[in-house]
């Protein structure tokens, strides 16, 4: 049960930071999404999308770790090197998933919410993978 729980919040939160790629590097252009964010005006936007364009692909391969991870892990028989590379890419990949909300989260308080919607299901897949 634990495992099917542990790859389910993995697998949502790779999709999760699927979105947020598409967010900062295809729809950035949009003033609903970079408004989302916090950027003030198209100004902003505009001086801001190289970096926006960087961290959703950052977030992009953090999901690809994942799935990768899910993938091995499910393909792999019990301490098996699928497995175990499996586990260690999952552990790494929702990691640093969850490490990237800590950082958002030292920001300041305005960005609470948004850090607590990032890096929850990436802790809970964590906590669930290391006893899985």
């Amino acid at each position: 049960m634990v495992p099917i729980l542990a790859g389910a919040a993995a697998a949502l939160a790779a999709l999760l930071h699927v979105y947020i790629f598409v967010m900062e590097s295809v729809q950035w252009s949009q003033p609903r999404i970079w408004r989302r964010f916090g950027v003030a005006d198209q100004d902003a936007a505009d001086s801001v999308r190289p970096m926006a364009f960087n961290q959703g692909f950052y977030n992009l391969f953090l999901a690809i770790g994942a799935v990768l991870g899910l993938v091995l892990f499910a393909a792999g028989a019990p301490d098996t090197v699928a497995d175990v590379a499996g586990r260690t890419l999952l552990l790494f990949s929702l990691g640093s998933m969850t490490a990237a909300a800590l950082v958002l989260l030292m920001t300041g308080r305005r960005y609470v919410r948004a850090a607590l919607f990032q890096g929850t299901l990436p802790l809970v897949g964590f906590v669930l993978f290391l006893f899985a």
